[in-house]
């Protein structure tokens, strides 16, 4: 992941693992927020909200751990974006599901969620939504 330095990367996996200790409630944050903010995504989801909560955040921590090797994990995010397409994600959805998880790491982490914490969440999310968009959708290049 070359536009993120190996400093965010390394605060990223550490910030990960104090929120993985809270999953349960992290994810029940997240999808509450997501749903509050983008009630349109709802219908996306078919089963247990909570059942997701946990492919959610074993996903997240997948990618977490890959962040020191990007190009291995990129190909199983794009075969995800690929298929989320069948459930009817748009790119549009992408903006509010990183607004939700940056939400639910500023809830879940507190006064350890600095600035330079946040920025660097959000410089991952902005790429990984990069290359899942271009993967699912790749007319649109956004």
């Amino acid at each position: 992941m070359s536009q993120l330095s190996p400093r965010q990367i390394t605060l990223i996996q550490q910030s990960y693992e104090q929120v993985s200790g809270i999953s349960e409630q992290a994810a029940a944050i997240f999808y509450a927020r997501l749903f509050e903010i983008a009630p349109q995504v709802r219908p996306y989801f078919k089963g247990d909200i909570s059942t997701q909560g946990v492919k959610l955040m074993a996903t997240l921590g997948a990618v977490v751990i890959g962040l020191n090797d990007f190009d291995r994990i990129a190909p199983v995010a794009q075969s995800l974006a690929v298929r989320h397409v069948d459930y009817g994600v748009q790119p549009e959805d992408y903006a509010p599901v990183g607004e939700a998880l940056i939400y639910a790491l500023a809830q879940g982490l507190g006064a350890a969620f600095t600035t330079e914490l946040k920025e660097s969440w959000i410089t991952a999310y902005a790429i990984l939504s990069a290359v899942m968009i271009d993967a699912a959708y790749p007319k649109a290049k956004q």
